[in-house]
């Protein structure tokens, strides 16, 4: 019986799972890093092509190659940037404050949740302890930026 649940349980909450969540997951699974799999699922809502995001995200995994900040983060980060900003190269940007905290608030959710935004940390290498899955900071960082889209 506790089987059958377990697979109901399982069943259940890859139902609940966005199709968003689906495909940054599935980028992942073929190779891309973390950023590029949560930039590259948000793709079709602005306008942009998925394969130019990813070269544009490819620097940002594993922490920025050198296991800092969260590349499913900065990945988030992109696409609330995207979502915000008004400026341009011309005469600047009267949103990078806004952007920033929009983009911090998102981030402190994250480490509500999982312990950490480094990378180093969420993997554990200094402790052994890991805080966070890559593919389950994906999922969080999907569902961050998804809830907040729909809450703007």
């Amino acid at each position: 019986m506790k089987y059958n649940n377990k697979k109901i349980r399982r069943e259940e909450e890859k139902r609940k799972m966005s199709t968003k969540v689906e495909h940054a997951l599935e980028l992942h699974n073929r190779g891309c890093n973390c950023a590029q799999a949560v930039a590259c699922s948000f793709c079709k809502e602005f306008d942009i092509d998925e394969d130019e995001m990813f070269r544009i995200a490819e620097g940002f995994g594993l922490g920025m190659g050198c296991m800092e900040m969260c590349g499913a983060l900065s990945g988030m980060a992109m696409i609330i940037g995207l979502d915000n900003s008004k400026g341009s190269t011309e005469e600047g940007s009267k949103t990078k404050g806004t952007t920033y905290k929009k983009i911090r608030e998102q981030v402190e959710r994250f480490v509500g949740k999982n312990g950490s935004c480094i990378c180093r940390e969420l993997k554990g290498v200094d402790t052994g302890k890991v805080l966070c899955s890559c593919s389950q900071c994906i999922e969080d960082a999907v569902k961050l930026t998804e809830k907040y889209l729909a809450e703007r």
